[in-house]
């Protein structure tokens, strides 16, 4: 149903020694998402969880909202060289009710593996209205559960191990459960992928959980967030500027740099537990 990885050969060089050698990659697949057979975007994706995908796609940008809003979700014929389906191009059916996608906004909805934002026209049209505001989500986080998070996050990524090329998200309750993992060469679209499985398996809003990213914390990945009703948002790396000032408006928790037994929380401190409360110097 389309690959997730591809083997090539590839010419290895270790000091003066050199060999051939096939090297295993993450694939790298165009998707287009339809909606009611009209099309809407393209994006650059690593082809498995597709119908994920596309349903996160429309939660993140308010098309839809829960699973009822979904009537279906199908494959339409996309035909390589030989004739056969290529598995890339997914046709979601609103269901009954369902306004379509507003796309009168100047947009290009070309969007690549790393930015799911390139082309958006302006600031306020990135400022999706949320159905489940996060501000008063009841969730407390111990900072102790927060340090495990990436290494169970990269203990979830089987796909990683062979290609060492893929990004993942991770859902995890306060208690630092895994409840999904998806991985994909775009951030964006792990994130979409999680969002999507929540989506249709009736889970939205996803109240009291955490949101981990092997990356960084772009604005639109706490957009993302705060469109599922994920209160917090937890990366490896540096969040934007304007990813911190987005969290901190939606009232998200904001952690960055989440590594060993450091880490920098920007937004929400409130939500940890009193022993991360700052030590007088």
């Amino acid at each position: 149903m389309g690959r997730v990885t591809v083997r090539r050969p590839v010419l290895r060089i270790r000091g003066d020694a050199r060999s051939q050698r096939p090297d295993t990659l993450a694939a790298e697949e165009p998707m287009e998402i339809r909606v009611g057979g009209r099309a809407l975007t393209v994006t650059m994706r690593t082809p498995g969880h597709d119908f994920d995908l596309a349903a996160g796609f429309l939660v993140s940008e308010g098309v839809v909202h829960q699973a009822a809003d979904l009537a279906g979700i199908r494959y339409c014929l996309g035909t390589a060289e030989d004739g056969s389906n290529t598995y890339n191009v997914v046709d979601v059916v609103p269901a009954a009710g369902v306004a379509p996608p507003d796309t009168s906004l100047e947009r290009n909805f070309y969007t690549t593996s790393s930015c799911g934002l390139c082309g958006k026209a302006s600031l306020d049209a990135v400022r999706t209205v949320t159905t489940w505001p996060v501000a008063d989500d009841p969730l407390r986080l111990d900072p102790e559960v927060l340090r495990v998070l990436p290494d169970r996050l990269r203990e979830a990524q089987r796909v990683f191990d062979s290609t060492g090329g893929l990004h993942a998200a991770g859902l995890f309750t306060a208690d630092g459960e895994l409840i999904s993992v998806r991985e994909d060469v775009g951030r964006h679209n792990a994130v979409d992928k999680v969002i999507g499985d929540a989506l249709r398996s009736d889970r939205l809003p996803l109240r009291e959980t955490v949101l981990m990213v092997s990356g960084r914390a772009s604005f639109e990945l706490v957009q993302k967030a705060v469109m599922a009703g994920i209160p917090a948002l937890a990366a490896v790396s540096a969040p934007s500027s304007l990813a911190a000032e987005l969290a901190a408006d939606a009232g998200l928790t904001l952690v960055g740099f989440l590594r060993g037994d450091s880490m920098n929380v920007y937004t929400g401190a409130e939500r940890l537990t009193p022993r991360a409360a700052p030590q007088p110097s």
